[in-house]
């Protein structure tokens, strides 16, 4: 099988949770770091991968496609139909979806963007940031106490979404400790087989 490659910032969790899910499905790939801080992202070329010049972007055997959570429905309808990765009876496919919903929204704008103002320097309002993704915490904190995965009894596209930017809510300033549910979903998570980490970054102090 040709590998597919992967157009990355190798710190991005949005990158992360496409390389988490090609490793979770045995798929070989190539990363690919693109210089984003001298505009590689913006360049023709890639613009004809990504037209919005944002990564992640894979290139399967010549079929482009951008988004991190597109991406990953396409991996899992590709290359595992009918898995517990993307279900197909309506209600919990319904569920994964509303959970990729979340993954671009709230975690977004909760631990992603304090991560993004900690670890990237980025003109955020840290203090709405990490508001954001304690009331994001305090949801899933209890979301998780009634079963070991976000949208179905078995981990599905939709925890992989979530999982890399609040493993690393710390390096925003967003402390985890008062989330056990989500700590031990986490390590189910890293327990998984083949399960690849994403670089970590300095730990500021916690707000």
């Amino acid at each position: 099988m040709t590998p597919i490659k992967l157009y990355r910032n190798p710190k991005s969790g949005h990158c992360h949770r496409v390389e988490l899910m090609l490793a979770l499905l045995g798929l070989p790939y190539e990363p690919i770091d693109l210089d984003m801080a001298n505009g590689a992202h913006k360049l023709p070329d890639y613009l004809k991968i990504s037209p919005f010049g944002l990564v992640p972007a894979i290139d399967d055997s010549g079929f482009r496609l951008a988004d991190s959570n597109a991406i990953l429905v396409y991996l899992a309808k590709t290359y595992a139909p009918g898995s517990h990765w993307l279900p197909e009876d309506p209600k919990t496919a319904a569920e994964v979806q509303r959970w990729l919903t979340i993954a671009a929204d709230n975690v977004y704008s909760g631990p992603c963007a304090a991560r993004l103002v900690k670890v990237f320097g980025a003109p955020l309002d840290h203090e709405a940031a990490v508001s954001k993704a304690h009331a994001l915490f305090k949801i899933m904190e209890s979301h998780l106490a009634e079963g070991e995965w976000l949208a179905a009894e078995a981990i599905t596209i939709a925890d992989i979404a979530a999982y890399s930017y609040v493993a690393h809510a710390p390096e925003g300033g967003v402390d985890l400790v008062p989330y056990p549910n989500i700590k031990r979903w986490l390590a189910r998570i890293e327990a998984q087989p083949d399960f690849v980490g994403m670089p970590t970054s300095p730990i500021p102090e916690l707000a």
